[in-house]
C-alpha cells in the first residue's frame, strides 16, 4: 500500500498536524489517495464486513433546550411517550423478529422521565433478545453507568456535539446539557465503570467542521491512551435544520464528509466509523469502501415505532432518509461484495 501522498505526507501514519493540513486544502488528488489508502486499509483491518445495528426509541422527553434540535423541551408539537417495560419486550420482540441482533437503546434526555433504573430495567429486556446491547442517553455518573454496565450494557454511544465551548454555550440554552465540562468528561466514567465499547462524535455543521473534528480526534486519542483495554468508535452525523431555528450553521458537504471518513480510519486503523440512516441511500451505498464498518439498518426514530411500522419523527433532526429494511440493507450490501454481521459481540458475562 502507498503510503506517502503527492504532498509528501505519510498517510499511514498520520500525526495532528497533518490533520490540520489536510483539512486546510481542497486538494482532489491529495483525497483521491486518502480514498484509496483509506479502503485498503480497512480491508486489511475489518475485511469486508459491515455491522448492523438498529435503534430503540423508548422515551422521548427532555429536559434541554437546544436550539437545533427538534426533540427540544419546549418543543410543544412533538408528542411526548416513554414506554412502559411491557411495551419495552414487545419492541425488542418486534425488532428482533427482523434478525437484528444488535440494538441501540435511546431515551431523549430527561433524568427525571427516564431515570437510571428505568433505563436498566429495559438494558435487562433487551439482553433477552439481543447479543449487543447499546445505550445513547443523557451522561451519567460513574457509579450508574458501572450498574447499567452490570445489567449487560455492552457499549455508550455519546456525542459532544461541538468541542467549541462558546459555540456549545450559545446552542444550548438551558438543561443539565448546559454543562460543558460534565458532558465532555463523561467517556472517563464510562471507561471506568467496565463498559467495553464507547462511540463518539460531534454534530457536524453546528461550527467550523474542521476544529470540531480534529478535537474529537484529539479527545478520542488521550481517551485510548488512559484507557487501553477499551474500544472506541466513531460517528459522523450532519446537522439537520429544524424549521423554527434562526442560528447560522456551516455547510459540510459530501465531499467534506468523505475527507473526514478517511482522515478518521487513516488516523484510527482499528477504530469502527458508523453511518446511520440521516443519510441518503445513496450517500451511505457510495462512503462504505472508505472505512465504515456498522451502519443502521431498518431504523425507526418513533417511540414504539417497531410494533407500529412507523419510521420516522418530522421533526427535521431525526428524520430517516434511508429508509430500507434490514433485509433490503442486507441485500445491498451483499450485492457489493459485503458481508452483513447482525452478531459481532457475544456478550458471556458482564461482571
Amino acid at each position: 500500500m502507498m503510503s506517502k501522498s503527492l504532498r509528501g505526507i505519510d498517510l499511514l501514519h498520520l500525526t495532528i498536524d497533518d490533520i490540520r493540513r489536510i483539512f486546510a486544502v481542497d486538494d482532489r488528488g491529495l483525497l483521491e489517495e486518502m480514498a484509496h489508502a483509506a479502503r485498503e486499509l480497512t480491508r486489511r483491518q475489518f475485511g469486508r464486513t459491515i455491522s448492523l445495528y438498529a435503534p430503540l426509541y423508548i422515551a422521548n422527553y427532555c429536559e434541554n433546550e437546544c436550539v437545533y434540535c427538534g426533540f427540544h423541551a419546549s418543543q410543544k408539537s412533538m408528542p411526548r411517550s416513554k414506554l412502559t417495560m411491557e411495551q419495552i419486550d414487545r419492541e425488542c420482540e418486534a425488532l428482533a423478529a427482523t434478525g437484528n441482533r444488535s440494538v441501540l437503546i435511546l431515551t431523549g434526555e430527561s433524568r427525571f422521565h427516564s431515570p437510571p433504573q428505568y433505563i436498566r430495567d429495559a438494558v435487562r429486556i433487551a439482553s433477552r433478545y439481543f447479543s449487543y446491547v447499546a445505550l445513547e442517553v443523557y451522561p451519567l455518573d460513574e457509579e450508574e453507568y458501572r450498574e447499567l454496565y452490570l445489567a449487560g450494557v455492552d457499549g455508550v454511544t455519546l456525542y459532544q456535539e461541538t468541542y467549541d465551548r462558546a459555540r456549545y454555550d450559545e446552542l444550548h440554552l438551558a438543561g443539565p446539557k448546559k454543562v460543558y465540562d460534565y458532558r465532555v468528561s463523561a467517556p472517563d466514567r464510562i471507561a471506568r465503570s467496565g463498559i467495553r465499547h464507547i462511540s463518539m462524535g460531534a454534530l457536524l455543521g453546528l461550527t467550523d467542521w474542521r476544529r470540531d473534528v480534529i478535537a474529537l480526534f484529539e479527545h478520542v486519542r488521550s481517551l485510548e491512551k488512559r484507557h487501553p483495554g477499551v474500544e472506541f468508535g466513531l460517528a459522523f452525523p450532519r446537522l439537520r435544520r429544524v424549521a423554527d431555528d434562526i442560528h447560522q450553521y456551516q455547510e459540510v458537504s459530501d465531499r467534506d464528509m468523505l475527507k473526514i471518513m478517511c482522515a478518521a480510519r487513516l488516523f484510527f486503523p482499528r477504530v469502527g466509523i458508523s453511518i446511520s440512516t440521516r443519510e441518503t441511500p445513496r450517500f451511505r451505498d457510495s462512503i462504505l469502501e472508505f472505512g465504515v464498518t456498522k451502519m443502521s439498518a431498518g431504523s425507526s426514530t418513533r417511540v414504539g415505532g417497531y410494533l407500529e411500522g412507523e419510521n420516522k419523527y418530522e421533526d427535521g433532526q431525526f428524520e430517516v432518509f434511508d429508509p430500507r429494511s434490514f433485509d433490503e440493507i442486507k441485500a445491498m450490501l451483499r450485492a457489493k461484495g459485503f458481508d452483513p454481521v447482525v452478531t459481532d459481540w457475544r456478550n458471556i458475562v458482564n461482571s
